[in-house]
């Protein structure tokens, strides 16, 4: 396969097989899991940028904050949201190179901690929408609006903390990404949507009371570094209509036209495959690459064509493009 730039975005709950059991000691199975696909995908010839979410590892913080509070000071999301990233970036990082060294690989892998650059003056801070933390109980519930957070009924599921979720403007770190990629390192950035920041006068950065869609992060720094490919890899093996009913429908491909009127037409959910939808979308609109929507187990077969939900601008996605290039060389 010829050395082609993959953005790949793993999703945080990805990082935890069995909710049951969300301790360190499973996480580690599970990164380590995804470590060795991602490791295969680097030993087929693709240079790759990882991103991950942060969803469930940000609410165990939140939790801890909440039971130490009697004697702790608390984080903000944007403390909560680097933290995070270290140790993701941290076990992604060890679990790559062991995967590499196993492989005989000479690939070097590096965790860099990402700011995101978010609008504070974006209407998400007026309307906060992403839910954040465990369920609460009514009492729990009043008790955080008491002290300022805003509590919503998260899907009829439960009441749970929002904070504002501002779409990214700009990955502060590029250019140093854009760097280690060059050099030849597998680069973990962007995870959890980047740490949120504000610019203020004089180019100060500071930390913004939010968190950042993951993907659509993912989606900047892949159109940013005009990768060949970005890829999500998430619970399912393909995008569905109708999802979950007798009458899904596994998707094989799509073009962004598509996607984007299966959308509304209400197909994706908006707390799950929506921003995934939506991210692809606008990747493969801005740079005319592919996207691929599949889970880790798959992301070799999908590479080949032979799994996942493939979004490109035509019919001819990355598989056909790479047959057509080797029969040109063949001639």
């Amino acid at each position: 396969m010829p050395d082609r730039l993959a953005v790949v975005a793993i999703g945080g709950n990805s990082l935890i097989e069995d909710p049951s059991q969300p301790d360190i000691p499973h996480q580690w199975d599970a990164v380590r899991t995804t470590a060795a696909h991602i490791a295969a995908m680097c030993a087929a010839g693709w240079r790759v940028v990882l991103t991950h979410g942060n969803g469930p590892q940000a609410g165990f913080a939140l939790r801890r904050n909440e039971l130490a509070a009697s004697e702790m000071f608390t984080e903000p999301m944007d403390i909560i949201v680097a933290g995070t990233q270290g140790t993701i970036g941290y076990m992604l990082q060890q679990a790559l190179a062991n995967e590499f060294n196993v492989r005989n690989m000479d690939r070097q892998v590096v965790t860099l901690l990402t700011q995101t650059q978010v609008d504070v003056g974006d209407p998400a801070f007026d309307t906060p929408s992403k839910p954040i933390g465990g369920y609460l109980t009514p009492e729990a519930a009043e008790q955080f609006r008491a002290e300022g957070w805003d509590v919503i009924e998260d899907a009829g599921r439960g009441m749970r903390r929002v904070v504002a979720s501002p779409p990214p403007q700009q990955v502060v770190e590029l250019p140093a990404i854009r760097s280690l990629v060059g050099a030849g390192f597998v680069v973990i950035a962007g995870g959890g949507g980047g740490v949120p920041v504000s610019i203020h006068k004089n180019r100060e950065y500071r930390g913004a009371p939010a968190v950042i869609d993951k993907d659509r992060t993912a989606a900047l720094i892949a159109g940013a570094l005009h990768a060949d490919l970005f890829l999500i890899s998430t619970a399912v093996e393909r995008v569905a209509l109708h999802y979950n009913t007798p009458q899904q429908q596994w998707l094989d491909h799509m073009t962004p036209q598509e996607a984007l009127h299966y959308q509304q037409e209400g197909h994706f959910a908006r707390g799950s495959m929506m921003p995934k939808i939506e991210a692809v979308v606008s990747f493969v609109t801005e740079t005319g690459g592919e996207a691929i929507i599949t889970n880790p187990p798959n992301i070799l077969r999908a590479l080949e064509g032979q799994a996942g939900t493939h979004i490109t601008v035509d019919s001819a996605g990355l598989t056909g493009k790479i047959e057509e290039t080797h029969g040109k060389e063949s001639q």
